[in-house]
């Protein structure tokens, strides 16, 4: 009964470490889209944030580098998807949208309706009002393309 107990709760914080992981990737992104993409600066300022003790810094660094190493594969996908100018994107909707691409893309490890709501959630907190709803279809497209196995499988269900 115990065992159970601290399995779940194991279980549960590495989940909300990966959505700490996940948020603090998306600030790491818009720094590098706002400013310059100096990776090994913003590796170690975000480390001053507050939220990285509850992180999962493997995760973290991972998806960080994988949208650092492939960031124009990923732009020349993203603007594919939409229906404005990539300019006209908020940055911190793009920074979620190009760490979620990158999950469905190269980390096919976590379920894309994971990727998907966990960018959903973190646009809700972060992004613009009805953010989440852009963000939403754009990741659908995308996990239709790169995860179409799964996302046939769930989908004709």
């Amino acid at each position: 009964m115990i065992d159970s107990k601290i399995t779940q709760s194991k279980s549960r914080k590495k989940i909300n470490n990966r959505r700490k992981s996940r948020e603090l990737v998306m600030k790491s992104i818009y720094r590098g889209l706002v400013n310059t993409f100096d990776l090994t600066q913003i590796q170690k300022d975000i480390r001053d944030d507050p939220d990285f003790i509850r992180a999962d810094e493997k995760f973290y660094v991972e998806i960080l580098k994988g949208v650092f190493k492939n960031l124009e594969t990923l732009k020349i996908e993203i603007t594919s998807y939409l229906d404005r100018s990539y300019d006209e994107l908020s940055p911190i909707e793009l920074s979620i949208i190009y760490s979620s691409l990158y999950e469905l893309k190269y980390s096919n490890s976590v379920p894309y309706k994971v990727v998907i709501n966990e960018a959903i959630e973190i646009t809700k907190t972060f992004g613009g009002i009805d953010g989440y709803k852009y963000i939403n279809a754009i990741l659908n497209q995308a996990a239709e393309k790169n995860r179409k196995e799964e996302f046939n499988k769930i989908n004709k269900l």
